[in-house]
């Protein structure tokens, strides 16, 4: 905990992907930051997204063209920032009969593709289904269809690497640690925390709070603040399958429903098929949201409505659920609800300033904390310039275009060790890999191995440098391994954590 004596320029509620990225934007303009997360950093609606950087193609229909323009602008923003967690990805999406007409869906495109600063993700095309390989995982009544380019991101890692540049510039980054209390006095707030581990108590001063607590964001207001009243979001949950690989290409498929939603199938994990999501509206606690017999039926009868090969029960291996915290614009159906952001700011810096941030998506979190950033400049003065578009995430130092080329880098460097294990730590943490490697020849160099790939030392990397102290920490947000590694060395994991937890004690 910071000294009582200390005053941090600013202190943001939440450890996901908005309040991360307000915490990198700040502290790399000069400013002193303190971040405080209840749980482990993305573990709420962070990492529960689609793990899409996209402009949103089915905005369009409710107009919102400026949510879609920024978002759109943002997708190689970001791929250039992180192109190890980051990729171009192509979406086939069938036309269906009965459902939007060709014409509409070419019109949208068109949009689509000429209203965001495309420069290297290809357009869009026409296709064949009855002749492109596209086509064959489909049933046979799917004759025509669109392919566009969006891009595909690891949600949570994108997150924990961002948490890292806030820190590497000098922010305070502080997991399972609840604010109990914030109360202001003469343009001071006074910050009251708990350390959920370790039950301490402490207390930071800020000149501005920042409240980024995504669902639990009325929460805040209401129970830390102290306002009686606060009902600005609609909680609206969103649930996903994870099954046993549908289609042998790297294609990704957009599908249209008959009741107006769409549902993406992905490529997830070499192996397997992401498919999702609902759009339900959500009234009980944020951390305990999961799919619903009706949601997973559901997202079964939109894949088998698709291919050619039944979607069914026991093809699933894994499900997760997020519930998103989208801006109350008193819309009839939760789909209609607005995905864009709002930012509101009370109170001034002789007072004590509060910045609420409600709503938002993993594509448009960089110009949110820019946003933000306007706004506190306003009230704390400004220091440095603006300057994250340009850079880049821990890791990400290489092209958008080379990646295979820092594989074959890190596979000239550790000839001995397998080019599979490899790609894969270059996929999550990029020109760091090395840091996790060191000298080492053979794979028994790296320590015990806990299923998988997974070493000990890539374990104590994430204990050491993205705050993982549970087995959930490493195995589904850091890396997604929790689909490969089985229950007995899921104990020998969680004994190794808790007993390097115990020496970070002493």
């Amino acid at each position: 905990m910071a000294k009582r004596d200390n005053i941090t320029d600013i202190f943001v509620i939440g450890g996901g992907v908005n309040g991360c990225g307000i915490a990198r934007d700040a502290a790399g303009r000069g400013y002193s930051v303190f971040l405080a997360e209840m749980g482990d950093l993305a573990s709420g609606t962070s990492s529960a997204a689609t793990k899409l950087i996209h402009g949103g193609l089915r905005y369009l229909e409710f107009y919102e063209f400026r949510l879609v323009h920024e978002a759109l602008a943002e997708r190689e923003v970001l791929w250039a920032m992180a192109p190890h967690i980051i990729w171009p990805m192509r979406f086939v999406l069938p036309h269906h009969k009965g459902l939007r007409p060709a014409w509409f869906l070419r019109l949208g495109l068109f949009v689509y593709d000429h209203i965001g600063a495309r420069k290297l993700l290809p357009p869009t095309r026409t296709l064949d289904l009855r002749r492109s390989p596209f086509g064959r995982p489909l049933k046979q009544g799917y004759k025509r269809a669109f392919e566009y380019s969006d891009c595909w991101v690891d949600d949570a890692r994108l997150v924990a690497l961002t948490a890292r540049d806030a820190a590497d510039k000098g922010a305070v980054v502080r997991t399972r640690t609840k604010v109990i209390s914030a109360t202001r006095e003469e343009g001071i707030w006074t910050i009251r925390l708990q350390d959920l581990e370790t039950k301490l108590r402490g207390t930071v001063k800020a000149r501005l709070l920042v409240n980024a607590a995504g669902p639990w964001v009325d929460e805040v207001i209401r129970d830390v603040v102290g306002r009686k009243e606060a009902q600005h979001v609609r909680l609206v949950k969103g649930s996903h399958i994870v099954v046993r690989k549908l289609f042998d290409h790297d294609r990704s498929y957009f599908f249209q429903n008959k009741d107006g939603r769409i549902i993406f199938a992905i490529p997830y994990e070499r192996d397997y098929t992401l498919v999702g999501t609902t759009d339900i509206d959500y009234t009980t606690d944020p951390g305990q949201a999961r799919i619903s017999d009706e949601e997973r039926d559901y997202l079964l009868a939109a894949a088998t409505e698709y291919f050619e090969k039944p979607v069914t029960l026991g093809d699933i291996v894994w499900t997760y659920s997020g519930v998103r915290p989208l801006f109350n614009d008193h819309k009839g159906k939760a789909q209609e609800t607005t995905r864009d952001y709002v930012l509101t700011v009370e109170g001034t810096k002789d007072v004590g300033a509060l910045v609420n941030v409600f709503g938002g998506k993993l594509t448009t979190h960089r110009r949110l904390s820019e946003e933000v950033l306007e706004r506190i400049e306003k009230l704390l003065g400004a220091k440095g310039p603006a300057w994250t578009k340009g850079s880049k995430l821990p890791g990400g130092e290489f092209a958008p275009t080379a990646f295979d080329a820092q594989v074959e880098k890190l596979n000239e460097q550790y000839p001995s060790l397998a080019d599979k294990f490899l790609r894969r730590l270059v996929r999550q943490y990029g020109t760091r890999a090395p840091k996790i490697l060191g000298t080492a020849k053979r794979m028994q160099d790296l320590g015990d191995l806990y299923g998988a790939d997974l070493t000990q030392r890539e374990v104590d990397y994430l204990f050491d440098q993205e705050w993982a102290r549970t087995t959930d920490d490493v195995l589904w947000r850091r890396t997604k391994l929790g689909l490969r590694v089985g229950a007995s060395d899921r104990v020998r994991l969680e004994a190794y954590l808790n007993a390097r937890w115990e020496r970070a004690k002493r």
